[in-house]
């Protein structure tokens, strides 16, 4: 079974006078992280015109060992010094495992989870029509399996839905709601 994905979330503060420098390296970074083997997506939450300086970027791995050979990359080394030249101060990072990590709340200075209600929502969401569709399916494909195994298989393709496919797109397409205004 595979390791729980990983969710990194990074804020960095442009230098006065370096936010284009900045905006310019992020894009690069970004390119470069998306191309890595083992991502699984990056938001960048950019900040407001005339506002904070403040960049904010959540970043999604396959599992543990993704993330250590990103971080282990020469490449990133070298992205990480050209990011931190264009910074006021070292990073804010936080690291966090499993189906969670999707719900990191991008824009809390403090990371905070949305409402358990919200969550518990949008994971229905995800889970009803999994569970709706792939257990009936399973059993067609597979009639003269054993019962047991074929909900072992189903339940594995639920999880691995949820995980790394249905939650990142209902987290996408709910952030406004879940990390609103509790």
């Amino acid at each position: 079974m595979p390791s729980e994905p990983v969710s990194v979330v990074v804020r960095r503060r442009a230098k006065p006078g370096a936010e284009a420098d900045f905006e310019r390296a992020m894009q690069g970074f970004v390119s470069f992280a998306l191309a890595f083997p083992g991502n699984r997506g990056i938001d960048v939450l950019r900040p407001q015109p005339g506002g904070s300086r403040e960049y904010t970027v959540v970043d999604h791995f396959a599992d543990s060992s993704a993330r250590k050979a990103f971080k282990e990359a020469p490449d990133y080394r070298a992205w990480m010094v050209r990011l931190r030249e264009l910074t006021e101060q070292d990073p804010y990072i936080e690291e966090r495992n499993g189906l969670g990590g999707w719900f990191t709340p991008p824009e809390a200075a403090q990371p905070s989870a949305p409402a358990e209600l919200k969550m518990a929502l949008v994971t229905f969401l995800g889970v009803y029509p999994l569970t709706s569709v792939l257990p009936p399916l399973g059993n067609w494909l597979l009639p003269t399996w054993h019962p047991l195994l074929v909900n072992a298989i189903v339940t594995a393709l639920i999880v691995a839905a949820l995980t790394w496919a249905v939650m990142p797109l209902l987290t996408r397409v709910f952030a406004r709601w879940l990390f609103g205004p509790q």
